[in-house]
């Protein structure tokens, strides 16, 4: 077991190094262009596949580091990068981590090198879960697979949204209902492989925020996929429902509860969305440092004043702490501690919460020049108000973690 230690060794300190080069040289420059042209940023993306950040492997030895601190900081460097085309190289990540957390070792080995493609023909991935109906409350997804035994096919009908990289993607994970009578413990996860007759984008969507990645709705109009792309496999999941079945009037989430598709996706990915909110903290952060040094007012720095200063102290102090909760939830994941205070939840909940108020802040002491787009802090400002919505908002991480510590179904 790995020993936790606060300050990273010198493997991970060249890799960090290696990652905020590219942010510095070739994802900031380019930010403000893709943000504009609300866009997927397919020669930025080309550009990380290119040295290997955009890689199955890449992302299979941060997954790996023994500290649990490796895809953390990776996502950090890349969102003080930019948040938009940050998503945009991170995204097909949430779709791997779906077949990871549900899938057959052969389906693992399969599927995921397919959500990447290679240098010379680079794929994305994307990984569909909300529904026009169903955000938060999974619960009422109406997206339905139905198993056809005579052909070994599942039919999937229904309508997803908010998709990163959806109806783009090469390959789409897509979570449905296969057994309605179990609630949200009757949810399957399902691969949709390339060119399947029957799915198509919907509407793409025009965003506050993080606009250089692609968001958009995926029809699926009796989608058939063969048996074996139901991930974990059939056999899996009547053994599932059978226990949902045994278990309909009991509740918990670990030991006699049934874990859901979609959910095992978010638990596992917390830590690291909570790692990209400190990245767009930390940058906006930086810059309205750097402004308050260099700018002048009543013949003197506005650094010299306490009012400016001290709102640079409390974001500094924010920044760290934030990191702090996601570096321990992500070494409690890795070391196999169970999150028995719901520490992904926390760590997701503090960092996003603490993007929003630094990146207001940072816009409050740019003052007029940080309401405007000559300046990197709008443009922050604006991303960090996804942090608290996706993957859970901040809402439901405070009732995950409030049931969690009182053992009682908050509503």
């Amino acid at each position: 077991m790995a020993e936790f230690t606060m300050e990273l060794n010198d493997e991970q300190k060249e890799v960090r190094d290696w990652i905020h080069g590219f942010a510095a040289d070739v994802m900031r420059p380019a930010a403000a262009e893709w943000d504009e042209r609300e866009e997927t940023p397919w020669p930025v993306i080309q550009e990380a596949a290119k040295i290997g950040l955009y890689s199955l492997d890449f992302y299979a030895q941060q997954f790996f580091d023994p500290t649990g601190l490796g895809i953390p900081m990776a996502m950090e460097e890349l969102f003080w990068g930019d948040a938009g085309i940050g998503l945009s190289i991170v995204g097909t990540g949430l779709a791997a981590v779906g077949v990871l957390a549900n899938g057959t070792e052969e389906q693992i080995g399969t599927w995921i090198p397919q959500m990447y493609g290679d240098v010379d023909d680079v794929k994305v991935a994307a990984f569909c879960s909300s529904e026009p109906d169903a955000g938060s409350d999974v619960a009422a997804m109406r997206t339905r697979a139905v198993y056809d035994e005579a052909k070994d096919e599942w039919v999937l009908n229904g309508t997803k949204t908010w998709a990163t990289n959806g109806g783009i993607a090469n390959v789409h994970v897509v979570v449905a209902v296969v057994d309605p009578e179990a609630g949200s413990k009757g949810h399957a996860s399902f691969i949709v492989p390339p060119n399947t007759p029957g799915l198509s984008q919907g509407q793409k969507f025009k965003k506050h925020g993080i606009r250089a990645s692609h968001t958009a709705e995926v029809v699926l109009e009796n989608v058939r996929v063969p048996g074996h792309c139901l991930l974990g496999g059939k056999e899996k999941l009547d053994e599932r429902l059978a226990r949902a079945r045994e278990n309909a009037k009991k509740d918990g989430m670990e030991g006699g509860r049934v874990k859901n598709a979609a959910m095992a996706t978010f638990e596992a990915s917390r830590p690291a969305v909570g790692a990209m909110a400190v990245g767009t903290a930390r940058a906006a952060y930086e810059e309205a440092l750097e402004y308050a040094r260099t700018r002048s007012q009543f013949g003197r720095p506005i650094i010299d004043n306490q009012g400016v200063a001290f709102q640079l102290a409390d974001m500094r102090t924010q920044i760290d702490a934030a990191r702090l909760l996601v570096w321990r939830a992500s070494w409690m994941a890795v070391t196999g501690k169970p999150f028995t205070s719901a520490e992904g939840s926390m760590s997701k909940l503090f960092a996003s919460e603490v993007a929003k108020k630094v990146t207001a802040q940072a816009v409050q002491i740019l003052g007029g020049n940080g309401f405007t787009r000559e300046y990197p802090v709008e443009r922050m400002h604006r991303d960090a108000a996804i942090y608290t919505i996706f993957e859970g908002t901040s809402e439901i991480q405070r009732l995950v973690i409030a049931r969690t510590l009182s053992g009682m179904p908050i509503r």
